[in-house]
């Protein structure tokens, strides 16, 4: 399961997104975000997944890497299908005891799933296609303007870039630990959940040790290379807008335009 986790990797290609400016990207990205939001049918839903689908064709990551991340959101997806099928009042369908589905519970239901599916496929294709690196600049640049408030985008972004480029390593380090338990002899399936929960320590514990380690490491060598924060910094690689940049601009306001065209 945890080998399903894909989020905060980046998938290496040679493809049109790759090379977009990754402010581009997360202005899409959140573009995309609130497009789910905007219609009221499920006609608005084809728009969106022909984008999604022309979107992840373009960018040469395989759909079966994709959708391996969608794996360990079944049980929350599940969970919140359920939650509104059988909680929205309406016209009745079926009933059992205290058991009722109704009309609007079913289209609510169908509304979070797909939603929720396509937003969670959306955002990771900006991980897959977006280095750390490019990612935490162009969040320092598009969040920019905050600094006149003295608030700290230098630090925000630098912080979120680590922590997406730590899922990754601390899932891996969490995979390595429990198949040592396992041939120790450690069952993490069977018993209660006070059980299971105490079958976790060894896990845990271990885990954390290791996760100061590294953060410890990291910021050594963030300071043998005399790093102070994003005052007085300069690119190795600024960020500039090219003529691609400017189609994929076009191409999403097509894209918006459609979606509020659509009822």
């Amino acid at each position: 399961m945890l080998r399903d986790i894909t989020l905060g990797q980046y998938y290496p290609a040679e493809s049109f997104i790759h090379r977009l400016d990754p402010r581009i990207k997360f202005a899409g990205t959140v573009l995309y975000i609130v497009t789910l939001f905007l219609f009221k049918t499920f006609w608005g839903f084809i728009p969106v997944v022909l984008f999604l689908a022309a979107t992840v064709a373009i960018s040469k990551v395989p759909a079966k890497f994709i959708f391996k991340g969608m794996k360990p959101m079944l049980f929350l997806l599940i969970f919140m299908v359920i939650i509104n099928l059988l909680t929205t009042k309406g016209e009745e369908l079926w009933s059992w005891w205290k058991i009722s589905i109704t009309k609007e519970g079913l289209r609510n239901a169908g509304f979070m799933g797909l939603r929720l599916i396509l937003l969670v496929t959306g955002t990771s294709l900006m991980t897959y296609t977006t280095t750390p690196t490019a990612l935490t600049a162009a969040m320092e640049r598009i969040f920019a303007p905050l600094k006149i408030f003295k608030f700290p985008v230098h630090d925000i972004a630098m912080m979120m870039s680590i922590a997406l480029r730590f899922i990754p390593i601390l899932l891996e380090e969490t995979d390595k630990i429990m198949k040592a338990q396992l041939a120790r002899g450690a069952d993490f399936e069977t018993g209660n959940i006070i059980k299971r929960a105490k079958a976790m320590l060894p896990i845990l514990v271990p885990l954390f040790v290791s996760a100061f380690r590294r953060a410890g490491d990291l910021a050594q060598a963030m300071e043998a290379r005399c790093y102070h924060g994003g005052e007085g910094r300069t690119k190795l690689h600024p960020l500039k807008y090219k003529k691609r940049d400017l189609g994929a601009v076009a191409v999403m306001a097509a894209y918006l335009a459609v979606i509020i065209i659509v009822p």
